[in-house]
Order: C-alpha cells, then sequence, then structure tokens
C-alpha cells in the first residue's frame, strides 16, 4: 500500500489542491484511493471535492468520534466518494480533537493503561481493514503542528512536502526535515520523504537556483497555474475534471500540468512498489472515473 501526508509548514502552498488532484490521478490509473483530510477550518479538501454539506452538523458522525471511541455508525458510513476517490469529510470537531484525545489519555491513564494519542488515526484505519481495501492512502492535514499531523504521520510514515519556490519555502523544507525527524525518533517510527513538490514555479533564476538546493526528491515541478486552481475551487473538482467540463477551450500548458500531476502519481507508486492497472497517457482527459 502506497502512503502518505501531504504537508507543508509554510500556507497557501497548494497542499489541498495537490491532494486532491494526486488523488483523482492515483483513482484514473485504476487504483482505490482514500483520502483522510483532517483540517479543522473552512476551504479544506472536503470543501474543494464538495464533500462538507455535513461539516457543521452535530448529528453528523465523523471521524473524531470514531478517533475517541464514540462512533455514531459504522466507518464505511463515513466515506463520501468524488471523481472515483473515497473520502472521509472533514468536521468541525476537528477543531478540538486535541481536548478529546487528552480525555481519551486521561481516562487509560487512571485504568493504568497506555495510550498513544498519535496512534489513534492509525487504529481507526487498521480496524477498518483500510489496508486491505484500497491501493493508496493520502492524509491531508492542517498547515501546523498539531494532533491532526502527527496522527497523519503516524498512519502513513511517509512525506510528499508541496514547496514554496522561494527562501521562505526552502525554510519551510528544511524545518519539515528536522520535524520528521524528530517525531521519528520520539515515536520510534521511521519517517520518509517521498518527494517534494514546488509548486507556483515562475521560472526566475532565483527559484531554479532554490529548487536545485532541495535535498529530497523533486520529480515535478508545477508551473504557476493560479488560475486553473481557482477554477477548481469554484467548481468543486480536481483540475482534470476542471479543464474537461468547465474550459471552453483546451489550453497546452493546462494539460501539461495535468501530465505533470499523472507523472507524479506514477512516481509515488513506484516508490511503494505499486503498479496502476490502467494508467492512462499523461494528462490525457478521456480517463474519467466514475466508481
Amino acid at each position: 500500500m502506497l502512503s502518505y501526508t501531504v504537508y507543508s509548514e509554510a500556507g497557501g502552498v497548494g497542499k489541498s489542491s495537490l491532494t486532491a488532484n494526486l488523488a483523482v490521478a492515483h483513482a484514473r490509473a485504476g487504483l482505490d484511493v482514500l483520502v483522510v483530510p483532517l483540517d479543522p477550518q473552512d476551504g479544506d479538501l472536503s470543501r474543494l471535492l464538495g464533500v462538507d454539506e455535513d461539516r457543521a452538523s452535530s448529528d453528523a458522525d465523523n471521524l473524531v468520534r470514531h478517533m475517541v471511541n464514540a462512533p455514531k455508525g459504522p466507518f464505511e458510513d463515513l466515506i463520501r466518494t468524488s471523481e472515483g476517490v473515497d473520502i472521509i469529510p472533514e468536521h468541525n470537531m476537528l477543531s478540538d480533537l486535541a481536548d478529546h484525545l487528552a480525555r481519551e489519555q486521561q481516562k487509560a491513564e487512571d485504568f493504568g493503561d497506555a495510550y498513544n494519542i498519535y496512534a489513534q488515526l492509525q487504529r481507526v484505519l487498521a480496524d477498518a481493514g483500510v489496508g486491505d481495501q484500497y491501493d493508496v492512502l493520502i492524509c491531508d492535514p492542517p498547515a501546523t503542528e498539531s494532533d491532526h499531523l502527527y496522527n497523519a504521520i503516524f498512519a502513513t510514515r511517509n512525506l510528499v512536502i508541496p514547496v514554496e519556490p522561494s527562501a521562505k519555502g526552502r525554510a519551510s523544507v528544511e524545518g519539515l526535515e528536522e520535524l520528521a525527524s524528530n517525531f521519528a525518533d520520539q515515536l520510534n517510527i521511521e519517517v520518509g520523504v517521498l518527494a517534494a513538490v514546488p509548486n507556483g514555479f515562475k521560472r526566475t533564476n532565483d527559484q531554479k537556483e532554490l529548487i536545485e538546493e532541495i535535498e529530497f526528491p523533486t520529480p515535478e515541478v508545477i508551473n504557476d497555474r493560479t488560475s486553473m486552481m481557482e477554477g477548481c475551487w469554484k467548481q468543486q473538482c480536481s483540475a482534470f475534471k476542471y479543464v474537461r467540463e468547465h474550459r471552453a477551450r483546451q489550453r497546452d500548458y493546462e494539460l501539461e500540468t495535468l501530465a505533470q500531476f499523472d507523472q507524479l502519481a506514477r512516481y509515488l507508486e513506484k516508490e511503494a512498489g505499486i503498479e496502476a492497472p490502467n494508467p492512462p497517457e499523461p494528462g490525457a482527459l478521456e480517463q474519467e472515473v466514475t466508481a
């Protein structure tokens, strides 16, 4: 199984957009994909892919309830599907995740039991048989150090890092390397970085120099596609669907970006030893997943 967390300490680097487009790229190649977004703020991946209708409902079952052993129903009932990708939608209860986990930890300790607050997402996914049902698991936590992030890393053990090609972005990558190392030492797990993905590249000499200095693999460098990505958020869809259904004419440079998402997905799959059963020609729009 390929599992990774898309994360950057810097906000505004296209983290959720990258997650959504990689998920669709995996799915349109015939792989079963589950995305677990964990952002407590609005304007998140659930919103982008149009599955956030129950976010504010106090009656709705949600992932946090399952993480603290208080579900209202089976795990599979949490799942929504968009563009062939299964998603566990975000809920406002994520804002209080740290408090809920702390209370559960205190209960366990009162009874003399061990309780790892960072292992609860992994437990929920394992109990639901996610490793047997899916080929790809992607987590999308908020851009802050938090219990959301730590649960995501503990569950996936791998990172994909969207990078702003700037001095700020380089500092973010360097900080994340230290974070991954420290977290691995703290919990006695190995955390790998599968790829860094420079995003918003405008081909300046300074940006080229910064990208060359990134120590992690950079299999694809995504050019500035502000208009396309803003359109995706407006239409609540991936870039693949946006270009296919919401562009009056196809733009070669946008098709090239779609091809990069496909190629990046193939790279990540290869890193995990997974071969997609039906990979499309990179960027081909006729490959639509409707499952």
